[in-house]
């Protein structure tokens, strides 16, 4: 955008601009901590799972064992690497997102107009704000048109104040928002010393709330663990009673604590949700906090605004209606003489330097049809844009005190402060009418001619004399049709929130695929609802119109009182509220202002309603794939704890057929296709048509738990059987236990593969590619092959070699224990549609 901009102004040298940072720093309300090695160590070391560790490897040095002692410090190095490698890879997706949330602010130096981040705002830098701006650091004005500041961040009054130069409090703040008009003010303070540093307020300060995955999440490991303490103690008791030996007991205990402990699951819900909101910024869909991947995928309604949403947001001028010769003329006949007042007034009752798309416009075309005469007039006085419906009047004058006073609006609002008699202003409105009913935007215009300067405080008290109307046309964007339809597909509900007319709305929505089958609702209807009543009414409206930011507000929050998951998108000042209250906030990133972006959860860069179903689809990706997860960590860690626990209990034969040894190596193994494997599984092709689930239901319901139950218990079986087998077949411990390891790696092995969908079989699965699980595959087939048949690796794990037709029955019986899941699967397929 190009500013008027006194050509003194010049800002901030090269030179200046080094000696200021060295000074007083950069503009950041707080020093960041550095995430130092040392302390992204030091934090992993204090993980249970790697305490654990160095408690057996400090039993094992104590009692000799020194083979297994420096192999439990060399998976402490493992472990701590991979939780290492997973913390910096989340801290630096983190990282990029927050560097993307930052918003730009606009300066001049060295005489030029810049964009820069918000946190190289220097003391002395001349830094223009505008309509919709945040302000982000305190300075004092020194050049300004009809400049106008929302002050209720520090001062909690809702009202704007207009400033200028000359103003008794010529001062601007950060955290301030620009309401109308343009300033430049030169900065003299950031960061902590400005007013809202002072008082510890930071408005661009964004606090990760804990999600409610993450709390039910929270609430299983904490389970987990205390169950993992009451085994320990009591196998610890139990191994103490019969040996007498505490180092000995101590270690059966460990390694049954070590086989509880679920220390996977944090590790890869943090993994899924930062990489998730990576991808998504990948993608233009820039997300502040990592948690909110979640609720996209449960959204229940979507509330859009008209404007640049479902249309282009081009506002082409298609018709002028003159009321004085009732004629609608079209783009060709716009010099006409007839149409110089209209054109004329249109563009004085806009903004100087123009922001709205439909103000550029009459801008345009009065510069092509009429003598430009904007240089000779200065805009002394402004009743911004308000009312129920809106309005707003610009009051010019030129040096020898010639005024212009000139008023657009909702055509509502200008012919109910218009004088016209009862028959005029219904002729117009039925006008109005029949250009709404094509899709049209329609505003009024009005003029009006006052001497002397007690001005009336409300611009409704004008004696205005009505003009005529101008016509826009924003025809819906390429294809929103169908990404209307992938919404419905979805089970999600559409909401239309504006502020145009009704007749409007409904054109353009029908042209855009919207289902609507309500009679629109309007702003001021909103207002007189009881709060009963306005659940009902927003749960089956469709089309909100002529809306402002309290009605905006009051359907939102209707709609979350009925229990929908709402997102909310706006790209104005007077949407942030609306934007705030809702579960996910959604900003547009080309045309929204600096505060709906801060108010916003999700920014979408490029303005793409389509890519909000990307981000659903995302979330829906992400909660099935970290449900997948959590299962297969259920289902695995069951015959683990069994095949450790059962046979020391029973008094089998061979009561340590498992070591930690042995656990970390399924450990290591079962860690990265939990949280990289299944964190890169593709969505499934009917996620996206199935209804939204309930942000409230928990991440495993019963009947979930039950499944993974079973096939924890079907594998153990399976490997318990391969146990007494070799047994009964009188092979040695060594033998026994290469077996049981043998098959319960294919397990795992099988049960990933299987685990990747609880519907499609595992054959369908195939055509979904993903690389890391066979990648992972690959490598724990060849680490098995080496601890089998590695003679120095074979004694190190206690194991011996299996011949051909030992390893054909591990594979079967791992297959036979985990295969049964595609009967399920195929009778679950065939109850929902008859066919496999």
């Amino acid at each position: 955008m190009s500013y008027n901009i006194p050509a003194h102004l010049k800002g901030l040298t090269a030179n200046a601009l080094q000696g200021s940072r060295q000074r007083f720093g950069f503009n950041k309300m707080e020093n960041e901590r550095q995430h130092t090695v040392f302390k992204l160590l030091l934090d992993t070391l204090k993980e249970p799972m790697l305490l654990l560790l160095i408690a057996i490897a400090v039993i094992y040095f104590i009692v000799g064992n020194y083979t297994e002692a420096f192999f439990m410090l060399a998976a402490i190095i493992v472990v701590s690497g991979i939780s290492f490698y997973q913390d910096r890879r989340s801290k630096n997706a983190l990282k990029a997102l927050q560097q993307l949330n930052e918003p730009l602010s606009t300066v001049i130096r060295n005489g030029e107009v810049q964009q820069i981040p918000t946190n190289e705002i220097a003391v002395g830098d001349l830094c223009i704000t505008e309509e919709g701006r945040m302000i982000n650091a305190d300075g004092q004005i020194i050049h300004s048109n009809d400049f106008s500041v929302n002050e209720a961040s520090l001062t909690g009054e809702s009202l704007s104040v207009f400033k200028d130069k000359d103003s008794e409090d010529n001062k601007v703040y950060s955290g301030t928002i620009t309401v109308s008009g343009l300033a430049v003010f030169e900065v003299e303070k950031i960061g902590k010393e400005t007013r809202l540093g002072k008082i510890g307020i930071s408005i661009s300060s964004i606090k990760e709330e804990r999600s409610p995955l993450q709390i039910q999440i929270g609430k299983f490991v904490r389970t987990m663990a205390i169950a993992g303490v009451t085994v320990f103690l009591m196998v610890c008791g139990y191994r103490f009673y019969q040996s007498g030996n505490i180092l000995d007991s101590l270690l059966s205990g460990l390694t049954l604590a070590m086989s509880v402990l679920p220390e996977e699951i944090p590790v890869a819900f943090t993994t899924f949700m930062a990489l998730g909101a990576w991808k998504l910024m990948r993608e233009g869909i820039i997300i502040k906090r990592s948690s909110i991947v979640e609720t996209l995928g449960s959204t229940t309604v979507i509330c859009t605004d008209k404007t640049g949403t479902i249309t282009e947001n081009t506002m082409h001028l298609k018709h002028l209606y003159d009321f004085t010769s009732d004629q609608l003329y079209e783009e060709k006949d716009f010099s006409d003489p007839v149409l110089s007042d209209l054109i004329q007034y249109a563009m004085w009752s806009s903004e100087p330097v123009p922001f709205d798309p439909m103000e550029k416009t009459l801008h345009h075309i009065y510069e092509i049809t009429q003598q430009d005469k904007r240089n000779e007039f200065r805009l002394f006085h402004e009743y911004p844009l308000e009312g129920k419906p809106p309005m707003m009047t610009h009051l010019f004058e030129n040096d020898t005190q010639q005024r212009i006073i000139a008023a657009k609006g909702a055509p509502e609002a200008i012919l109910a402060v218009s004088r016209l008699s009862d028959s005029d202003k219904e002729k117009a409105r039925k006008e109005v009418a029949a250009l709404g009913k094509k899709g049209y935007r329609v505003l009024g215009v009005a003029k009006t001619h006052f001497e002397g300067q007690g001005f009336p405080e409300k611009q409704q008290d004008f004696d205005f004399e009505f003009i005529g109307l101008v016509v826009f046309y924003d025809p819906p964007k390429k294809g929103i049709r169908e990404v209307f339809q992938q919404i419905y597909d979805a089970g999600i509900k559409v909401k239309v929130i504006t502020g145009d007319n009704a007749d409007t709305t409904q054109a353009i929505a029908a042209q855009a695929g919207i289902r609507n089958e309500a009679t629109a609702v309007n702003g001021s209807e909103i207002s007189s609802y009881e709060e009963n009543r306005l659940v009902v009414v927003a749960d089956q409206t469709t089309l909100f119109t002529r809306m402002f930011p309290e009605a905006k507000l009051s359907v939102v929050n209707a709609l979350k009182r009925k229990g929908e998951i709402v997102a909310m998108l706006g790209d104005g000042v007077n949407d942030g509220p609306a934007l705030k209250a809702a579960h996910i906030g959604v900003a547009m990133g080309s045309k929204g202002t600096e505060i709906a972006k801060a108010a916003a959860a999700l920014v979408i860069t490029n303005d793409d309603l389509g890519k909000l179903i990307s981000g659903i689809a995302a979330g829906r990706r992400i909660y099935a794939n970290i449900k997948k997860a959590l299962q297969y960590i259920i289902s695995i860690h069951i015959p683990i704890i069994l095949t450790v626990s059962l046979p020391l209990f029973l008094g089998w034969l061979y009561p340590q057929i498992f070591t930690p040894v042995h656990v970390i190596f399924l450990e290591l193994v079962m860690g990265p296709t939990c949280s990289i494997v299944y964190e890169n599984e593709p969505m499934e092709r009917n996620a996206m048509k199935q209804p939204p689930r309930m942000l409230t239901d928990t991440f495993l319901n019963w009947r979930e738990l039950v499944i993974s139950i079973i096939q924890g218990i079907v594998i153990t079986a399976g490997i318990l059987l391969v146990y007494q087998y070799m047994v009964k077949s009188g092979a040695d411990e060594n033998k026994t236990r290469a077996m049981v390891f043998a098959t319960l790696i294919f397990a795992n092995i099988l049960l990933s593969f299987a685990n990747r969908s609880f519907y499609y079989s595992i054959f369908s699965t195939f055509r979904n590619r993903n690389n890391l699980l066979l990648i992972v595959t690959g490598i724990t087939l060849l680490l098995l092959l080496v601890m089998l048949y590695l003679p120095p690796v074979t004694a190190f794990f206690k194991v011996a070699s299996l011949n051909p037709h030992e390893m054909g029955i591990a594979i079967l019986v791992a297959a036979a224990s985990v295969l049964w899941f595609e009967i399920y699967k195929w009778v679950k397929r065939i109850k929902k549609n008859g066919k496999v």
